[in-house]
C-alpha cells in the first residue's frame, strides 16, 4: 500500500514525498500543461516594492505628555529669568541702577511664570519638592532642580529688595549671586529636553546648549532694550547682538550635523521666525536703536517675540520628530551604517 507520503506532486516517473518537494513544483506542472498557443499565464502585476519603517507606520516612540504651552513656556520663560539675572548683575557692577532694576524684576516674574509652568505640568507642587530628597548628577532633572533651588531665592530676594527698597545691600548680594547661577539656568533645560528620545532634540546635544544660552542672552538684551534708558542700555544691546549671533550659528550648525533628521526643524515656520526676528533685533539695536528710543523698543520686543519663537519651534519640531517613525528607524539604521 502506498504511503500517504508518496504522492505524485509531477508528471515524472519517480515519487517525491511531501518533504523533499518544493514550493511551486504543482504551479510548475500547470505551466507545462497550458496550451502554446495559449500564451504564457500573466502572474499579478508587481508593484515598486515598499519599505516600511515601522508596524503600519504607526509611531515607534510615545509621544511625551508635556504641554505645549506649559514646556515651551517654561523654556522660554526659564531662560529669561536666567539671562535677566546676569545681566542685572553686570549693571549693578558697572553702576547702571535702572538696567540692573530691570533685570531683577523681569528675573522675579520670569521665575514665577517658569514655576507655575512647571508645576502645572507636574499636576501637584509636591513632585517638585519630592526631587530634593537625593541629588543625581546623571539625572538632569535632579540637577536642575537644585539649580532653580539655589536659584530661586536669591531671585526673589534681590527683586523684592529692589520693589520694596528695603535692605539694599542684601538685594546687591542677592543680584550677584543670582547673576552667577543665571547662566546654569538658562541652560540646564538644554540637557533636561536633550536627555529624552525624542530623535530631534536628543540628537542635538551638542549644540543644543549653545542655542538655548544664545536665545535667553538675546531675550534678556531686548528686555533690556526695552525697558532701560538708552544711557543705560549699552550691556543689553551687546549682550542681544551677541546671543543672536550664538543662537543662529548653534541652529545652523546643528541642522547641517543632523542632515535627514533636521527636517522639521528646517521646515519649522517658528524658528525661521525666530532667527529672522532675532537677528533684525540685534541689527536695529546697536545701529538706529542707540539713538531712537521707538526703535530701541522695537528691537527689544522683536528680540523678545524672536527667542519666544525658538523655544516654541523647538518643542513642536521634537514632538513631529517623535511621531514620524523614520526620524526614530532611518537614523537608527544610519547611525548603525
Amino acid at each position: 500500500m502506498t504511503s500517504q507520503t508518496d504522492v505524485r506532486l509531477d508528471g515524472s516517473a519517480e515519487l517525491r514525498t511531501e518533504r523533499e518537494a518544493t514550493p511551486g513544483s504543482a504551479g510548475d506542472r500547470r505551466e507545462r500543461r497550458r496550451p502554446p498557443e495559449a500564451g504564457p499565464e500573466k502572474g499579478p502585476e508587481k508593484g515598486p516594492e515598499k519599505s516600511y519603517d515601522s508596524y503600519y507606520g504607526r509611531p515607534v516612540l510615545n509621544e511625551p505628555t508635556w504641554q505645549e504651552h506649559d514646556i515651551a513656556g517654561y523654556l522660554f520663560l526659564g531662560g529669561l529669568a536666567g539671562a535677566s539675572s546676569t545681566l542685572a548683575a553686570v549693571a549693578e557692577l558697572t553702576g547702571r541702577p535702572r538696567l540692573a532694576r530691570v533685570g531683577r524684576v523681569a528675573a522675579l516674574c520670569a521665575l514665577g511664570g517658569s514655576f507655575y509652568s512647571l508645576i502645572h505640568d507636574l499636576g501637584r507642587p509636591e513632585r517638585f519638592i519630592n526631587m530634593l530628597r537625593v541629588f543625581k548628577v546623571t539625572s538632569p532633572m535632579s540637577v536642575g532642580t537644585w539649580i532653580l533651588t539655589a536659584y530661586g531665592p536669591q531671585a526673589v530676594c534681590a527683586g523684592a529688595a529692589d520693589l520694596s527698597g528695603r535692605l539694599p545691600r542684601l538685594g546687591r548680594a542677592a543680584t550677584v549671586g543670582a547673576g552667577l547661577v543665571g547662566p546654569a539656568v538658562a541652560t540646564y533645560t538644554a540637557a533636561l529636553i536633550c536627555d529624552t528620545a525624542v530623535p530631534a532634540w536628543h540628537e542635538g546635544f551638542r549644540e543644543m546648549p549653545f542655542l538655548f544660552a544664545g536665545s535667553a542672552a538675546a531675550a534678556a538684551g531686548g528686555l533690556g532694550m526695552l525697558a532701560a534708558p538708552l544711557s543705560e542700555a549699552g550691556p543689553a544691546r551687546r549682550v542681544a547682538m551677541l546671543g543672536a549671533a550664538v543662537e543662529c550659528v548653534a541652529a545652523t550648525r546643528m541642522e547641517r550635523r543632523l542632515g535627514p533628521l533636521a527636517e522639521p526643524l528646517k521646515r519649522s515656520p517658528l524658528l525661521r521666525a525666530g532667527e529672522a526676528l532675532s537677528l533684525a533685533g540685534a541689527l536695529a539695536g546697536v545701529t538706529v536703536g542707540r539713538r531712537s528710543r521707538i526703535a530701541a523698543v522695537a528691537a527689544g520686543a522683536a528680540l523678545l517675540a524672536g527667542s519666544a519663537c525658538t523655544r516654541f519651534g523647538i518643542f513642536r519640531a521634537g514632538m513631529e520628530s517623535a511621531n514620524d517613525p523614520k526620524y526614530t528607524v532611518q537614523w537608527q539604521r544610519r547611525k548603525l551604517a
